[in-house]
C-alpha cells in the first residue's frame, strides 16, 4: 500500500466524507450496538481505536459508553480538528501508521471501524494486537470483504486485496476466540457512474489510483459501467460489502 497516497486522498476527503459516508455510519453504528452485546462492560476501561477517521465510530461509542482511557488513532493528522468536540484529558489523538504497534499496552479493548482493508498485513497487525491487550482483553474491528465495490473491479484494476470472513477468522483463531463474525451487502443506488466516482471520492475512496483518467478512459469506464449495470430507471449500484468480527484474547 502507498500510505502517503492514502494519507493525502483521506485528508482530501475529510470535509466531505462526513456528508457522504452514508455506508461507513451505519456500519459504525452497528459496530458499537455489537460491541454492547459481545463486550463486557469491564472491558471498556481503557480503549485503543485505529483508524478514527473524522470520528463517526469514536462518537456512536462515547455515546454509550465512558472509558477511564481512550486513545484514538488515525494515519492522518489532519483528522484532528475534526475530533476536537470528543477529546478531553481521557481521549486523547495520535496520529501514526497502526501496523508499527507502537502503542501503549494493558488495553482491554481494540476497536477498528471500516480501516483495515487499508493495511499491508491486516492479519498480522490483528494478530500483534494481542500483545497490547489485557488478559481477557477483547478486540473488535470491522472492514470489507470480496464484494465491496465490485462493479468498479469488474472494469478496472483498482482494487483492494479484501479477504473473506472465513480467511480472517481464520488467521485470528490460534491468537483469540472469535465470539462473534457475520457480513452483509449494502447497495447503494446512484444516477450515473460519474456520480458514484464522485461518491468515492468524497469519502476518500480513491486512495489507491495515483494517475487520473483521461476523458476517453473515464466516457469508456462510465459507458461499460451503464451498459452492465444500469437498472430500468438509468441508477446504477455500487456494492458495499462490510463483515464485523468480535474477539477475545486467550
Amino acid at each position: 500500500m502507498d500510505k502517503a497516497l492514502i494519507r493525502s486522498r483521506f485528508a482530501k476527503a475529510s470535509g466531505s466524507y462526513l456528508g457522504q459516508a452514508t455506508v461507513q455510519r451505519g456500519i459504525a453504528l452497528r459496530m458499537a450496538d455489537l460491541i454492547g452485546l459481545y463486550v463486557p462492560a469491564e472491558s471498556h476501561r481503557r480503549v485503543l481505536e485505529i483508524g478514527c477517521g473524522t470520528g463517526l465510530f469514536t462518537r456512536a461509542y462515547l455515546h454509550r459508553w465512558h472509558p477511564e482511557r481512550m486513545l484514538l488513532n488515525d494515519l492522518c493528522p489532519e483528522m484532528e480538528p475534526f475530533l476536537r468536540d470528543v477529546l478531553r484529558p481521557e481521549i486523547s489523538f495520535s496520529a501514526s501508521d497502526a501496523e508499527r504497534l507502537e502503542f501503549p499496552g494493558g488495553q482491554n479493548l481494540i476497536v477498528s471501524c471500516s480501516a483495515l482493508q487499508w493495511f499491508d498485513a491486516p492479519e498480522r497487525f490483528l494478530c500483534g494486537c494481542k500483545g497490547l491487550l489485557e488478559e481477557g482483553g477483547y478486540l473488535a474491528f470491522s472492514t470489507f470483504g470480496r464484494q465491496n465495490a465490485q462493479e468498479i473491479r469488474a472494469l478496472t484494476s483498482d482494487a483492494l486485496p479484501y479477504r473473506s470472513l472465513e480467511e480472517l477468522a481464520g488467521a485470528l483463531s490460534d491468537t483469540y476466540r472469535v465470539v462473534y463474525a457475520s457480513e452483509e451487502e449494502v447497495r447503494l443506488s446512484f444516477p450515473s457512474p460519474l456520480e458514484v466516482l464522485r461518491h468515492l471520492k468524497a469519502t476518500g475512496v480513491t486512495g489507491i489510483r495515483s494517475c487520473t483518467w483521461t476523458k476517453a478512459q473515464l466516457a469508456s469506464f462510465c459507458r461499460s459501467y451503464t451498459e452492465r449495470y444500469a437498472a430500468p430507471d438509468g441508477t446504477v449500484p455500487l456494492t458495499y460489502h462490510p463483515m464485523y468480527v468480535i474477539c477475545r484474547k486467550y
